[in-house]
């Protein structure tokens, strides 16, 4: 008996559509790891009216393996998940987990304040919070005549 690996059929899917709505996911010059992503971790993203927040599920990673920069309005989160020991025995092995470097990618709207992103990882999830930067009240000026 051969072990068959199982593909998920809408891993095509999700692969078209990040490339459709993100084509520079894969394809940055700045920085060659992006085309050499093993995986890309899933990623919430929420927003209140003080803060953009995203999780993101990095369940293995050592908090010191992520990098998170902001450059020109785009959050970056990459880093690596390091393989374990894979036992091997009689013809069989098994390895769902996946490991090595992933990378995402976020542009952000121009009320993100980037001075004061706050980053926590807790039980194998990031937290990463972009405040809103204080928005001038309008006021009306009067026309003296």
């Amino acid at each position: 008996m051969s072990l068959i690996r199982y593909n998920n059929p809408w891993n095509l899917l999700n692969t078209l559509q990040r490339d459709l709505y993100n084509p520079d996911y894969r394809l940055n010059d700045d920085d060659a790891s992006a085309a050499t992503a093993s995986w890309a971790p899933s990623v919430d993203i929420s927003e209140d009216e003080k803060s953009f927040t995203l999780r993101a599920d990095i369940p293995g990673v050592d908090p010191k393996d992520i990098d998170i920069s902001m450059e020109k309005g785009v959050l970056t989160i990459k880093g690596e998940r390091q393989s374990e020991n894979v036992e091997e025995k009689e013809n069989y092995r098994r390895v769902e987990r996946q490991s090595g470097q992933f990378y995402r990618r976020f542009t952000l709207p121009d009320s993100a304040d980037a001075d004061k992103i706050q980053a926590k990882s807790v039980h194998g999830v990031l937290t990463v919070t972009i405040p809103k930067q204080e928005v001038a009240v309008s006021r009306r000026i009067e026309v003296q005549h």
